[in-house]
């Protein structure tokens, strides 16, 4: 009889398993290639730090993954995520070997081959502020990449003696007050990201309306800094 319940749990965890392994159908895990996904699969996409006119070639933005660009050979950064789709999520990136001011100061997010989406070049860090704060929404069209949007909320969450507006548009910190520069104040970023279009199975991706009907109660990343 203890044989049999053993059995049984053997069994249980093995359709578990089964069961884990199928909600994700994406077995896709370079961002420099092609995925067509379904909500709450895992979707890998990059992000790149370098000049934002490291980004163009002959006056056209490509995306990083192309090698035209020669960002390998330069001082850029890079990072890669692997959230699931339709999930809000909040990506952290820090680490001592992590410097976007001297990586070029600006970010570009990208995914895909064909479509090669990426996102216009957005200002990050320099000698004089550091954005700490960004907001990202993916959009795909029946389960395809399509485009990369960051999105602005202006500076009404600006609060703290560290934090200053930039354009009217950002929160940054004075880079000299980050601890990367001797100061105290950690800079690290935080990236809020969200979903919007459909998945391949044509169901609506809503996160990214979650995050903007429920604005007031996101996080605020410089409640610190008061």
């Amino acid at each position: 009889m203890v044989r049999a319940i053993v059995v049984t749990h053997i069994v249980m965890m093995t359709l578990m398993m089964i069961q884990a392994k199928a909600w994700n159908t994406n077995h896709v895990f370079d961002p420099c290639l092609d995925a067509k996904v379904q909500r709450y699969d895992g979707f890998t996409f990059g992000l790149a730090f370098s000049t934002k006119e490291s980004f163009i070639f002959n006056e056209t933005q490509l995306s990083p993954c192309d090698r035209r660009l020669l960002l390998a050979g330069s001082t850029a950064q890079f990072a890669m995520f692997r959230p699931k789709v339709d999930e809000i999520s909040l990506l952290t990136l820090n680490g001592t070997q992590f410097n976007p001011n001297m990586a070029g100061g600006y970010m570009v997010a990208f995914a895909g081959r064909q479509y090669a989406a990426r996102s216009v070049p957005i200002f990050v860090a320099d000698m004089t502020n550091t954005v700490t704060s960004f907001t990202l929404v993916l959009e795909f069209q029946k389960g395809t990449l399509q485009n990369l949007y960051w999105k602005k909320f202006g500076c009404a969450s600006c609060t703290g003696k560290s934090v200053v507006c930039l354009n009217h548009t950002d929160c940054a910190i004075p880079t000299s007050n980050c601890k990367g520069n001797g100061g105290a104040v950690d800079c690290n970023l935080g990236i809020q990201l969200a979903f919007s279009g459909t998945d391949k199975n044509e169901e609506v991706l809503n996160s990214w309306y979650e995050v903007a009907n429920l604005r007031q109660y996101s996080l605020r990343l410089y409640s610190n800094l008061r």
